[in-house]
């Protein structure tokens, strides 16, 4: 078994420090990330970036007099939620082409970008949307998304190494439901459902790293950290209040533990297999991490710490149960 982990998925509802918990990895000097926290030289795979494309080709749409696609409106959620399959079958593609070192190619990526969305959608049973659009409306939207899908696919073709060897995957995603909503909650939400969308692949090499914070917490953060002229931003990108009340009022991360087969573990049934995902819990429900979003120079030192101490019980423990258990 490597002395490092495969594959690492990072979760947690919104601004409740995931992306700030990525940066902090990718500061550290290699030895320190294998010795202390069991995570090799980062890869990682995030899909926020298709979130905001997909409201990208919506505000083209609209500025060409044409229905929106993917949300009602700028401030409200997916008008049908099986994209957040979607959105995991994206990832699943990234993944494929990261092992084979498939690029992805740069020119005209307005135009792969909505072919990939449909070909993703596609997988969760929704038809063919992007392809209906007519041949001007759809160049118009193409050349507007072009150079952030281009800048999207040239980050994720510059992560493609010479070998994995000690190589760590972190697989960042947010998901949840409605405020005041039961367990389970029910498909397409939740981390029960979309977990079970990844790859037979990833599944088999995952551990679980859950970033705890209480829903009233990550609305806080959220707010905190919104600005509205970096949209696009993975650090300081926010959530529409009614996405965050409908989309990510609550999670089911707490469930999935407690109705595990295998203590330490939550339980996923995919497509004809079913897999026991170590998972452990960086506590931030009293924020740690915000400070990480600065420059590294400005990190308070004794804050630094207290992230490091966190991390490290948690890896720690991931550890133990990935040897217990086989991931």
């Amino acid at each position: 078994m490597a002395d490092v982990f495969d594959i690492v998925l990072l979760l947690a509802l919104p601004a409740s420090g995931k992306s700030e918990v990525r940066k902090y990895l990718a500061s550290l000097e290699p030895e320190v990330l294998k010795n202390d926290l069991h995570i090799g030289e980062n890869l990682q795979l995030d899909d926020f970036p298709y979130v905001h494309l997909m409201r990208r080709i919506d505000d083209e749409l609209e500025s060409l007099s044409n229905e929106r696609i993917f949300f009602r409106s700028p401030e409200k959620p997916f008008n049908d939620p099986r994209n957040w399959g979607t959105l995991i079958h994206l990832m699943n593609e990234d993944y494929e082409n990261l092992v084979n070192r498939r690029p992805l190619s740069l020119n005209n990526a307005g135009e792969l970008l909505l072919q990939r969305l449909d070909r993703a959608a596609e997988k969760v049973g929704i038809e063919n949307r992007l392809g209906d659009i007519t041949p001007g409306v759809r160049k118009k939207i193409v050349d507007g998304i072009d150079k952030e899908a281009r800048e999207l696919f040239e980050g994720l073709n510059k992560q493609y190494p010479e070998s994995f060897a000690g190589k760590t995957l972190v697989i960042e995603f947010a998901r949840g439901g409605a405020q005041g909503s039961e367990m389970p909650l029910k498909p397409p939400f939740g981390y029960r459902y979309s977990i079970s969308q990844l790859s037979r692949d990833i599944l088999k090499k995952a551990v679980v790293l859950y970033i705890w914070v209480t829903p009233e917490e990550s609305r806080r953060k959220n707010e905190a950290r919104a600005n509205p002229r970096d949209p696009g931003s993975i650090l300081h990108h926010g959530v529409p209040i009614e996405v965050m009340l409908n989309d990510y009022g609550i999670d089911d991360i707490e469930w999935l533990e407690k109705n595990s087969e295998v203590e330490g573990t939550i339980t996923i049934n995919s497509p004809g297999e079913k897999f026991h995902l170590p998972l452990a819990r960086f506590d931030n429900r009293i924020d740690k991490t915000s400070f990480l979003r600065d420059s590294k120079d400005a990190w308070p030192r004794e804050k630094v710490e207290a992230v490091h101490k966190g991390l490290k019980e948690a890896c720690d423990n991931l550890f133990a149960l990935r040897k217990t258990v086989g991931n």
